[in-house]
C-alpha cells in the first residue's frame, strides 16, 4: 500500500517568452470550456434548439464563470487584494511584489457557481426561447464535466492541498511546501527548475525531501468525485422522465457537487488563514446554502409558468 505514496514535483507549464508561461491549468479551464460546449451542442440537437443561441451561452458561460470565480476567490478568501494589488484582480498578472504573468489563479468555485447563476439570467433576459431554469437545468450538465478539470488543474498546480496524513494514499507536495525563492537560497541553483530537481531527486537534498509531509491529495478526490455527479446527471437527463422536472437537475447538481465539497474540505487545508467555526472552516459554511438551495429546487420548487 505504501506504494501508492508519491512526490508531486511537475512542470506546472510550457515557457512562452520571457515571463509568459503556458500554464497547465489554464489548459484544463480550456478543455472544460470546450467540452461544456460540445456537450450543449449535443443537447442543443437533441430537443431541437436553434444552434444560434448557442455561443452567445458559451460567451456569457466563460465570462460568467471566470469573472464569478474571481470575485468569489477576492470576496471570501483574499480581499486585501483590493487594496494591495488591484488590477491583479482582473488581469492575468501580479504586479506587487514584482510583476510576473500568472494566468488564471485565485478563483473561488463558490463565486463561480453564483457567477454562473447571475449570467445565466443576463442570458436569459436576452434571448427568451427557452426559460431560466430550463437553461440551468442543462448548463449544469457541462458545469460537471467541467469541474472535473478543474480540479485536476489544481493538482497540477499543486494548490487547494489537503491536511498531513499517513494515508497510503499520501501525496509530498514538493512545490507547495517550498516557494521559488526559498527552493533556489536552500539549494544554491539559479532557477526554480533546477532547484525542485535537486529536491526531489538529488541525494544530497535528502533532508529537503524528508521535511515535505505526506497530504491528501484532495484535489484528485474531489476530481474523482466530479466524474460521478457529470454521469448521474446524464444518465438522469438522458434516460429518466425527472429531466422533465424543471429545476430537478439543477437541484441535483447543487446537492451533488457541494455536499461533495462540504465532507472533502474535511482533509483540506484552509485556503486562507483561519480558524474553523463550530468545526467547519469558510468552503463549508458556503456550501451548505447551495445545498439547501438544491433540495428546494428538487423537492418543493414549482415553476409560475410553462415555458420550457
Amino acid at each position: 500500500m505504501l506504494l501508492l505514496q508519491f512526490d508531486w514535483n511537475p512542470v506546472s507549464g510550457i515557457d512562452i517568452i520571457g515571463n509568459f508561461k503556458l500554464h497547465f491549468y489554464s489548459v484544463m479551464w480550456i478543455i472544460a470550456f470546450l467540452l461544456g460546449w460540445y456537450i450543449m451542442k449535443w443537447i442543443f440537437k437533441r430537443e431541437k434548439v436553434n444552434q444560434d443561441y448557442l455561443d452567445p451561452l458559451f460567451l456569457y458561460t466563460v465570462i460568467a464563470t471566470l469573472l464569478g470565480a474571481r470575485l468569489g476567490h477576492v470576496i471570501f478568501y483574499q480581499s486585501e487584494l483590493i487594496t494591495q494589488d488591484f488590477f491583479s484582480i482582473f488581469l492575468p498578472f501580479r504586479f506587487k511584489p514584482e510583476f510576473e504573468f500568472t494566468g488564471f489563479q485565485g478563483l473561488a468555485s463558490h463565486g463561480a457557481a453564483i457567477g454562473i447563476i447571475i449570467g445565466m439570467y443576463l442570458y436569459r433576459r436576452k434571448y427568451k426561447y427557452k426559460s431560466l431554469m430550463w437553461i440551468l437545468d442543462r448548463v449544469v450538465i457541462t458545469v460537471a464535466s467541467g469541474a472535473i478539470f478543474i480540479r485536476l488543474g489544481n493538482f497540477i498546480n499543486s494548490e487547494i492541498i489537503g491536511k498531513v496524513t499517513n494515508s497510503p494514499l499520501g501525496v509530498r507536495f514538493i512545490q507547495e511546501e517550498y516557494t521559488k525563492r526559498e527552493a533556489m537560497q536552500l539549494t544554491g541553483l539559479q532557477t526554480p527548475k533546477e532547484a525542485y530537481n535537486a529536491i526531489a531527486n538529488n541525494p544530497q537534498f535528502q533532508n529537503l525531501l524528508d521535511a515535505v509531509p505526506y497530504r491528501h491529495p484532495a484535489q484528485l478526490y474531489e476530481s474523482f468525485a466530479y466524474v460521478f455527479v457529470f454521469l448521474i446527471l446524464w444518465y438522469i437527463y438522458t434516460k429518466t422522465t425527472k429531466s422533465e422536472q424543471t429545476g430537478f437537475l439543477f437541484g441535483l447538481f447543487l446537492v451533488l457537487l457541494w455536499t461533495i465539497r462540504f465532507f472533502v474540505e474535511f482533509v483540506k487545508e484552509a485556503q486562507v488563514d483561519e480558524r474553523a467555526t463550530w468545526f467547519l472552516n469558510t468552503g463549508q459554511w458556503l456550501s451548505i446554502p447551495f445545498i439547501i438551495l438544491g433540495l428546494y429546487f428538487m423537492l418543493a420548487y414549482k415553476p409560475k409558468n410553462t415555458v420550457k
